[in-house]
């Protein structure tokens, strides 16, 4: 008996479906996009519930770092263009099956909406705040009434941005690691929980702290849970989606995915999260910035990872003689 191996020359190494064609600036936008997404929902929330000045750093300051994290995430999207004078052809059309079109639209109508939310609250952070033109004094006073009809747009298009971070990748069929419905709320869950710890940096409120630390710790819990589920969801699924997952259990991701996504931006965070309530003196930027970095490298691993992940073109031909 003789095997002989055939092997797809699409295996070469630069050549689909190994070519990397995502480098930093998309995993970036994914982040900053979560953030942003993050922020915006529990700023809306809890304005909406009257809790303005309780929760002064959730709901009136950190929207004021929205507009340059969101140009920021635009403009590592707009660097990884091709072609970057047609840009504006995403606008031409709308295609309810494309998440690129969705994306395309939220990110246009969700710009100027927080930005105009994040300029009401500017004159009460800062009353000596003077706006040089009339006009612009006069839209601020009537955008200040709207702020409720604000709110609610953008608690939808929050959730649709940060749901979106992922869809956009589990939309990719030949990428058998991104081809999972559990990415949009994963990447949803994480986005929250990045923005519950930019309000944590921010704020220097007690109450607004517990608060918000009970809020993450409730949301790391939800993204243990998927995690655990999405490889549970490889390992039941087909060959190739198995060789997928095989790549965080024991292969080229497990180290840095185990040990700087989970347990440095989610284990340790949480540990830490509970300490401090339990009393203990943890700085709260700790497990702030520890969660601000596992989300930066969750989409790192992942869009990598994704583009790494390859339906096998490899088939087994016996001769017997």
């Amino acid at each position: 008996m003789q095997e002989i191996n055939i092997t797809s020359g699409r295996m070469n190494p630069g050549v689909d479906p190994l070519l990397h064609a995502w480098g930093w600036e998309i995993p970036l936008y994914l982040f900053l996009g979560g953030v942003v997404a993050g922020i915006l929902f529990f700023s809306a929330i809890y304005y909406l519930r009257g809790k303005s000045e309780e929760y002064k750093a959730a709901v009136k300051i950190a929207p004021l770092f929205v507009p340059p994290l969101l140009a920021l995430g635009l403009l590592a999207l707009f660097l990884d263009l091709s072609h970057k004078l047609y840009f504006w052809r995403l606008y031409t059309t709308i295609r309810w099956e494309s998440p690129m079109s969705w994306g395309a639209w939220t990110l246009m109508i969700i710009f100027p909406l927080s930005t105009a939310w994040a300029a009401t609250f500017i004159k009460e952070l800062y009353p000596k705040w003077d706006w040089k033109y009339e006009i612009l004094d006069k839209l601020d006073d009537r955008l200040k009434k709207y702020r409720a009809h604000m709110a609610w747009g953008l608690i939808f298009l929050a959730v649709i941005l940060g749901m979106y971070t992922g869809i956009l990748l589990s939309a990719f069929n030949a990428r058998p690691f991104w081809n999972t419905s559990i990415l949009g709320p994963l990447f949803l869950t994480s986005g929250l929980s990045t923005g519950t710890a930019v309000v944590l940096l921010l704020s220097k409120s007690h109450e607004e702290r517990t608060r918000f630390s009970k809020l993450d710790m409730a949301l790391i819990g939800i993204e243990l849970f998927l995690i655990v589920h999405l490889f549970m969801g490889f390992l039941a699924s087909t060959e190739v989606h198995i060789h997928a997952a095989n790549m965080f259990l024991g292969g080229p991701y497990t180290a840095v995915f185990w040990s700087f996504v989970v347990g440095m931006g989610l284990l340790l965070p949480l540990i830490a999260e509970i300490l401090e309530l339990k009393g203990y003196k943890i700085p709260v930027q700790i497990p702030a910035i520890l969660v601000l970095v596992g989300g930066l490298l969750l989409r790192f691993i992942v869009v990598d990872a994704g583009q790494s992940s390859r339906w096998l073109y490899k088939f087994m031909e016996q001769m017997y003689y």
